[in-house]
């Protein structure tokens, strides 16, 4: 079975956030990270070195490929914030068209700034898809 890259490490969020050289997208992660962190109820784990997880659930796959993964995250990419809406977006177009200013990968939300969205779409987006995990998960923590 072959072992995933991106696992959870010692790494401290808070630390690697600070090192964003961008004043805005530092400002915007610290205020993410904040945000999912209210949400979950859960710390900041660093997912490899640029992913910011919250929660953790177990999958497997038919083909007998399973594993961990975070409830939710984000990552503070050099283009876009990249936020990890894992239940994907299928059953939230009236929260996405109220968001502002995104693009969607299939469990990715793309954001440039913070400023471009609204904030309580944001948190009541992630508060789905938390809830919606955790529905599906149940022996899981959100």
């Amino acid at each position: 079975m072959t072992t995933l890259k991106t696992r959870p490490s010692d790494q401290d969020a808070s630390a690697f956030l600070a090192k964003i050289e961008d004043p805005q997208k530092r400002a915007d992660s610290q205020a993410i990270l904040e945000m999912m962190q209210r949400v979950t109820g859960q710390p900041a784990v660093m997912w490899g070195d640029s992913i910011v997880g919250f929660g953790r659930y177990h999958y497997k796959y038919a083909s007998g490929r399973e594993g961990d993964w975070f409830v939710t995250g984000f990552s503070p990419r050099v283009q876009n914030l990249t936020l990890y809406i894992m239940a994907g977006f299928e059953a939230y177009d009236s929260l996405l068209a109220k968001l502002g200013k995104h693009k969607t990968g299939k469990s990715c939300l793309y954001i440039k700034r913070l400023s471009e969205i609204d904030l309580e779409t944001l948190e009541a987006l992630i508060r789905a898809s938390v809830e919606h995990m955790s529905s599906t998960n149940p022996g899981d923590k959100p």
